[in-house]
């Protein structure tokens, strides 16, 4: 039996099918399972992602959540409560360029952050942000702390 991840985040989308084919040209994602009904309509769908499943799935609500709703930023005036963070081996720039090319909106342009990433964001069309990150050099916290000015702990307790 195949080791599944303990967390598997899934996304969810107007047009779950042409966001698909989209994160396929624009990031370079593959789909990995589709299961639909009758009419076409998503049941379950997943895409790898260097390795990592990611969830993708149209929009829903029901009872099984309490009476809450998936909704895409497009349903919600492009209001959206998390991004996926992407840490890629190598390419970030290139990567970059071929997302852009492909029509995702990059909201911020590469750059090398203080903590040793270079990272960009990227919105696809329903509005879902996308970080895409690559380390460039090791830094320690003393050197994150003088550049930034932030404490950093690794437990509550420190912080």
């Amino acid at each position: 039996m195949t080791q599944r991840p303990a967390v598997v985040p899934c996304i969810f989308y107007k047009d779950p099918i042409a966001a698909m084919k989209w994160l396929e040209a624009a990031f370079g994602f593959e789909t990995t399972e589709l299961v639909t009904d009758a009419e076409g309509n998503v049941g379950h769908a997943e895409m790898d992602c260097l390795g990592s499943p990611i969830g993708v799935g149209g929009e829903w609500a029901g009872p099984q959540l309490g009476g809450a709703a998936m909704k895409s930023p497009a349903s919600l005036g492009g209001v959206g409560t998390v991004f996926l963070r992407i840490t890629l081996p190598e390419g970030l720039d290139a990567h970059c360029e071929h997302a852009r090319a492909a029509g995702a909106r990059i909201t911020d342009e590469p750059a090398d952050q203080f903590y040793g990433a270079r990272t960009y964001r990227a919105m696809d069309p329903e509005g879902h942000i996308w970080n895409f990150a690559q380390e460039v050099r090791v830094v320690s916290t003393e050197d994150m702390h003088k550049a930034s000015g932030l404490t950093f702990a690794t437990s509550l307790k420190e912080a």
